[in-house]
């Protein structure tokens, strides 16, 4: 195994897989309330060729493998690939990242097949916010995922929350409370203009974010394991955290250690660009392993040095659910 880097000596262990564009959610940040153009079932990958591209990049230096979507638990049979990852020698951590409304149904089956931990995507803790941001959602749903997901051992389990000024920013501290009274791990999110709609009028820093939690107390610097771009703290008396999620205010791609695969199978260097490398022709016309690597190689190689949303550039080539977040 030589390592894997991109051509900023940045080093790259850790790879996203999208296993579907599908969602039985439609978020305002995420999804236009139509829906999408679907890709056709003979587009996706199989979990039989995901597993050949894992297998791959384990072999150049991926050691960490996050499956997401849309929502990967609408896909049948996902703990038959969590099975075939967890058995790749070079993968020591396998996550999931989750609306959490399917979770409570399959939580011990995924743990079983060798998931480690899970991400949920938690906007509000009012119902009927949830039904407005989710375009229909149940948060019951949700809340008894988290509790499975907790049973079943997928710990540590994060909650990710996309802050949207005159949204849900007026649940901040009660989504902080959750760290002191119950142990939860929250994590921060600065939203993305993918939504040129919401765009303007939807931000909120994660410098005004402190500034609103600060009636809790001080936030002390901790470590908490991940292999994203969070910053943590803790609040006084918490066993939970706090994470910080900067992509838009402070950008962290100087430390971007990931490539995304696209559900398609594309291979994109970066989420917040357009390039993207087919793997899937290649694989259905028989490409050799080394010819895979070679390819998994140059996208590394192209990864560029940062995103260029400070600038108003936004891709536009997929909607946000497509991509794998």
């Amino acid at each position: 195994m030589t390592g894997l880097s991109d051509s900023f000596q940045r080093p790259i262990d850790y790879l996203r897989i999208s296993v579907t564009d599908r969602c039985n959610l439609r978020c305002i940040y995420c999804m236009p309330a139509e829906g999408i153009n679907l890709l056709s079932h003979e587009d996706i990958l199989s979990y039989e060729e995901i597993h050949q591209i894992t297998v791959a990049a384990a072999d150049l230096g991926i050691k960490k493998v996050r499956i997401t979507g849309g929502e990967p638990l609408v896909r049948i049979g996902l703990s038959s690939l969590i099975r075939m990852l967890s058995q790749i020698e070079a993968i020591d951590d396998i996550a999931l990242t989750t609306n959490g409304t399917l979770l409570s149904q399959y939580a011990d089956e995924l743990k079983a097949a060798g998931l480690r931990r899970v991400n949920i995507s938690l906007d509000t803790l009012k119902p009927d916010k949830f039904k407005l941001i989710t375009r229909g959602g149940d948060l019951d749903s949700v809340l008894e995922g988290i509790e499975a997901a907790g049973a079943a051992g997928l710990n540590p389990i994060k909650i990710n929350m996309v802050v949207m000024a005159g949204i849900n920013d007026d649940e901040l501290i009660d989504f902080a409370n959750k760290t002191i009274n119950e142990g939860w791990h929250v994590r921060f999110i600065e939203h993305m203009p993918f939504n040129r709609e919401m765009a303007s009028s939807s931000f909120l820093s994660v410098n005004e974010m402190r500034e609103r939690l600060a009636s809790l107390g001080a936030l002390e610097p901790c470590t908490f394991k991940g292999n994203g771009p969070a910053k943590y703290y803790r609040l006084p008396q918490a066993q939970g955290t706090i994470g910080f999620i900067t992509p838009v205010s402070e950008h962290f791609c100087f430390r971007c250690n990931r490539l995304r695969l696209t559900a398609d199978g594309k291979l994109r260097p970066c989420l917040l660009s357009e390039q993207e490398i087919d793997l899937r022709q290649p694989l259905r016309q028989g490409i050799s392993d080394e010819e895979l690597k070679r390819l998994i190689k140059k996208a590394a190689e192209s990864k560029p040095r940062q995103h260029n949303l400070a600038r108003g550039s936004v891709p536009q080539d997929r909607p946000f659910s497509q991509v794998g977040g």
